[in-house]
This record gives structure tokens, sequence and C-alpha cells, in this order.
């Protein structure tokens, strides 16, 4: 792949957005088995967090470097991260037969697409302002990979700035990969 062809960075997070709403929709039908629901919920938590992994590696960093208020930008971007991840984490072993499963989705769903309604409409055209399309690319390609090797499994403890995040994330995903091959979690 050349580098023209590798996805920038806002193509990159808006497909995951729009990926993360598909099964958002999904759960908020309500069809499926139980287990289907919870599926779909691991499913989109091990999104949520390789996500947001990936952001706080190498957008949020941009942000900083590149925007003139990018340090309020990323600060606020990452309190968001916090407080979704404390409910990802709630949510972690809630069976979807126990009311509060629906509770924790409908709080995670509503604080997430705020989230990205922030994102899309503040954070990612300052960026695609402020960015070349060389540093736009390069930073799709890190977010990309990033999110190979980031955690599936929430980890609200855990730092969310380099360089600790950058030294930290890798094990924690390599961690969490193995418990979720033992539990035979579909992520």
């Amino acid at each position: 792949m050349t580098a023209a062809e590798k996805p920038d960075l806002i193509a990159l997070i808006i497909s995951d957005h729009r990926h993360i709403e598909r099964v958002f929709t999904e759960l908020e039908a309500g069809a499926g088995t139980p287990e289907h629901r919870r599926d779909l919920a691991d499913h989109v938590i091990a999104e949520l967090v390789r996500h947001s992994v990936a952001e706080e590696q190498f957008m949020y960093p941009a942000a900083r470097k590149h925007l003139e208020n990018g340090d309020e930008l990323a600060d606020h971007e990452l309190e968001e991260h916090a407080e979704a991840e404390e409910v990802m984490k709630q949510l972690e072993d809630v069976p979807a037969t126990d009311p509060r499963f629906d509770e924790l989705m409908r709080q995670l769903m509503d604080d997430i697409r705020h989230h990205i309604e922030d994102e899309e409409k503040d954070l990612l055209p300052k960026l695609q302002s402020a960015c070349s399309p060389d540093e736009l690319r390069d930073l799709g390609d890190k977010v990309a990979k990033a999110k190979k090797m980031a955690p599936t499994r929430p980890h609200p403890a855990a730092p969310d700035r380099p360089p600790m995040n950058l030294i930290l994330d890798p094990g924690a995903g390599l961690i969490d990969k193995i418990r979720d091959g033992l539990s035979k979690r579909n992520t």
C-alpha cells in the first residue's frame, strides 16, 4: 500500500465512529438472544477501547502539538474517555438479562454519541485544517497499527498519555487477547 492509499486519520476515526453507531443501533433494536446482545456489547466495548487507546496515543498528542487550544481539547476528550471507560468496566460482566445491562448500555451510548459529536464537529475539522495530508496519513497509519496492539477491555486506571500509555498499552492488549481467547470472547 502506497502512502497515498493509506487512510488518513480523519477517515479512519469517522469509519470507527460509524461502525460503533451500527452496533449501537443493533443493540437498541433489542433483537436477538441475550447471548447475542452480550456478544454485541463485548464487541463494541473492545472496539471502543481499541479506538480510545489509539486516539490517546496519537490523535490527542497531535492536537496538543498542532492546535492553539489543543491541550484544552485533548483534556476534554480524555475526560470523556475516562467517564465512558468507567461505564464499560461496570458493564463488563453484567448479563444481558439483568436490567442494569440496558441501563448501562443506554448510558454508554449517550456518552459515546456525545463524544463522537464533539470530535466530528470540533476536533477533527481543526486537525484537518492544521495538519498536512501527509501528517494525517501518517497519523492514520499509527492509529491503525495501535488499534491492533491495543487492549480489548477497559482499564480505567491505566495511563492515558504518552509516554506511559505507549509503553503499557501493548502489554495490556496482549493480556486481554489471552483472556479473550480463554473465555472464548469474540471481539
